[in-house]
C-alpha cells in the first residue's frame, strides 16, 4: 500500500479527519454508534487552532483519506517547544492491518523532524493493544507510569519518541 501523505489544514482534511476519528474510536472500543461530524470536528480543530506549529498530516489512497494525525507543541511554551504531542491518529479501520498506520507514523516522525522538533510525544490507552504494538515497534519508549483518563478512567501511557535521528 503506497500512500500520499501531505501536511494540510483544509478544512475538506479536518472534516476528513474528523470522520477518521469518529469512525476508529467507535471501532476501537467495540461501540455501534459512531460520533457525528458536530462532535468530532471541534476535537480535531482545537488542535490545528491552538498554536501556529500545529499541523495535520492526512493519508491518501487512490483519492480517499484513510488515515490521519493531529500534532501540536507540547508543554506551556508552546512557540519554542522543542517536543510535540501527537495528539490525535487515526487510521480508518477499512485498511487496518494493511500497513497503513506504520507509514502514518513513520511520515509523523519525519514531519516533526522537519518542522523543528527533537523529540514527540502521545498518550494510548493502554488496552489499545493495536496501536501499542505499533508504537513500540516504530521505537515508542515508555514514559513514566499509566494513569487514568480524567474522563473515562481507563488506564493510559505516555510515550515518547526522538524524531531526530
Amino acid at each position: 500500500m503506497a500512500l500520499q501523505i501531505t501536511v494540510t489544514d483544509s478544512p475538506q482534511r479536518v472534516d476528513a479527519a474528523a470522520r477518521i476519528w469518529a469512525e476508529t474510536t467507535a471501532a476501537r472500543d467495540g461501540d455501534e454508534d459512531v460520533a457525528p461530524l458536530e462532535l468530532a470536528r471541534p476535537l480535531i480543530q482545537a488542535v490545528l487552532d491552538s498554536s501556529p506549529r500545529s499541523m495535520l498530516l492526512v493519508a491518501d489512497e487512490d483519492g480517499q483519506t484513510i488515515g490521519f494525525a493531529a500534532m501540536q507543541p507540547w508543554g506551556r511554551a508552546r512557540e519554542d517547544a522543542a517536543i510535540a504531542e501527537v495528539r490525535y491518529v487515526g487510521v480508518s479501520p477499512r485498511v487496518w492491518g494493511t500497513g497503513a498506520g506504520r507509514q502514518l507514523m513513520a511520515a509523523v516522525r519525519d514531519a516533526l523532524a522537519k518542522a523543528g522538533y527533537e523529540q514527540a510525544v502521545l498518550t494510548v490507552y493502554i488496552d489499545n493493544t493495536r496501536a501499542v504494538r505499533l508504537y513500540e515497534g516504530l521505537g515508542w519508549r515508555v514514559q513514566g507510569a499509566p494513569a487514568p483518563h480524567p474522563r473515562s478512567g481507563r488506564l493510559e501511557q505516555q510515550y515518547v519518541l526522538d524524531v531526530v535521528r
